[in-house]
């Protein structure tokens, strides 16, 4: 039997370029599972602010996001923490598509670069349990790296590397059970 690919789909929560976050994302690209591909959304910077008085036409940045979001079999973010929170763009981002009726229920893993976040980790996780997805507790890690580590830089530390393709993996594996049950992955909180 032939598989089709898996898409997840990454949505780096801060908008700097540099971020360390973003680099996770970047790692995942490098180090995905077989038959498996990590696409980065990189346009949560363009979205307009959300307003309800949208949602009946919505916005071209909007309808790309859920557009991509619908065809993914899996959604991984890694979102750093601002004053301990969600920075307002990304939940920005996530207000886009809360509403959306075509997204149905997908596995979801949160990464952060720091360890402190434990702040913003916690309100993903009620958005996400909120917006009827399902958070793999093996996906959700907190993988602290320096400042100065691009994605080559965590593929080439062993240890990263190993921590993050395991999760990228679980993450993988709730998404095949999903698509050959059609039922969603049990709810487990990190």
């Amino acid at each position: 039997m032939h598989l089709a690919p898996l898409q997840i789909v990454a949505l780096p929560g801060s908008l700097r370029r540099g971020s360390v976050n973003r680099a996770l994302l970047q790692a995942a690209q490098l180090l995905a599972p077989w038959n498996t591909t990590v696409r980065l959304f990189d346009g949560i910077g363009a979205l307009p602010l959300f307003s309800p008085d949208l949602e009946s036409a919505v916005p071209p940045g909007p309808a790309e996001l859920r557009s991509v979001l619908v065809a993914s079999d899996a959604i991984l973010i890694a979102c750093p923490e601002y004053a301990h929170g969600v920075p307002g763009a990304f939940k920005n981002a996530l207000d886009w598509v809360v509403g959306c009726a075509d997204l149905p229920s997908k596995p979801v893993g949160l990464l952060n670069a720091a360890l402190r976040a434990e702040h913003a980790q916690a309100a993903l996780a009620e958005i996400i349990a909120t917006m009827n997805h399902q958070l793999i507790q093996e996906a959700c890690l907190r993988i602290p790296i320096s400042k100065d580590m691009d994605a080559s830089a965590i593929v080439r530390d062993e240890q990263l590397a190993a921590r993050l393709s395991s999760a990228l993996s679980a993450l993988a594996a709730a998404a095949i059970r999903q698509r050959e049950t059609g039922e969603s992955p049990l709810v487990r909180l990190p």
